[in-house]
């Protein structure tokens, strides 16, 4: 691999004009903290907005800075696999791009990759609307039920791999299952996962991409993932 570095954060994106911009200038600035190589890739998945001009601008004064593009919108979980592909670091992490995560607590999950293949953050006084909380704690509940991941927070966008364990569990599907289906394999090839709590900030500015109408999308890929993967893996 050319121009390998230790760390690559990728930062899927669509329709991010709003914030793309603080979200790329925040992530240099963290990771320029830690002093070691870096790459900050943003992955535009298929916007219909500036998000790619914008972050072709920053790339003219922020070197570290890579755009990915693709034609068309395609989701979540393709974007982080588009993402990780492009990749070149010894670590490799992803958050989202809506700036709701405090970028220097991976000084905190990073450390831990140390001893553990994957480290996880899990959101502490989680600031998004109560009902996505609830929605989000029967999630975790279920997940733990079917599928028997045991991480307090499975869908927290700040997640770290070494580059060899991302590689036992790139994803398969395109939209938001992404993350359970990542925890799962790690769990089932018998990955120790490391968590912390990580800060949870209010979205400012841009609309989020995710849902109440995301939620039987999610569900129609959790209970096949189930049967075919878990409760008849191998069969």
């Amino acid at each position: 691999m050319d121009d390998v570095c230790e760390f690559s954060l990728i930062l899927p994106a669509y329709n991010e004009e709003a914030v793309i911009a603080q979200a790329v200038s925040e992530a240099d600035a963290s990771l320029r903290r830690l002093r070691f190589s870096y790459e900050v890739i943003v992955v535009d998945d298929g916007s219909n907005d500036e998000t790619a001009t914008i972050v072709a601008q920053a790339m003219r004064t922020q070197p570290c800075v890579r755009l990915v593009r693709h034609e068309r919108n395609r989701g979540y979980g393709a974007a982080l696999r588009t993402g990780f592909a492009a990749a070149r670091g010894k670590r490799i992490a992803f958050t989202d791009a809506d700036c709701q995560f405090d970028l220097d607590d991976l000084a905190q999950l990073l450390p831990l990759t140390r001893t553990h293949p994957i480290a996880v953050g899990y959101r502490v006084e989680r600031k998004d609307p109560w009902l996505r909380k609830f929605y989000s704690r029967g999630y975790n509940l279920l997940a733990k039920v079917l599928l028997g991941t045991t991480v307090r927070d499975i869908d927290c966008a700040l997640k770290v791999f070494r580059r060899e364990a991302l590689e036992q569990i790139l994803p398969t599907t395109n939209g938001f299952f992404v993350n359970t289906e990542m925890l799962t394999r790690a769990r089932q090839r018998g990955l120790a996962i490391a968590e912390v709590g990580v800060r949870h900030r209010r979205r400012q500015s841009g609309d989020s991409k995710v849902s109440v109408s995301d939620i039987p999308r999610v569900l129609n890929a959790l209970l096949p993932f189930w049967w075919t993967q878990v409760l008849f893996a191998g069969r």
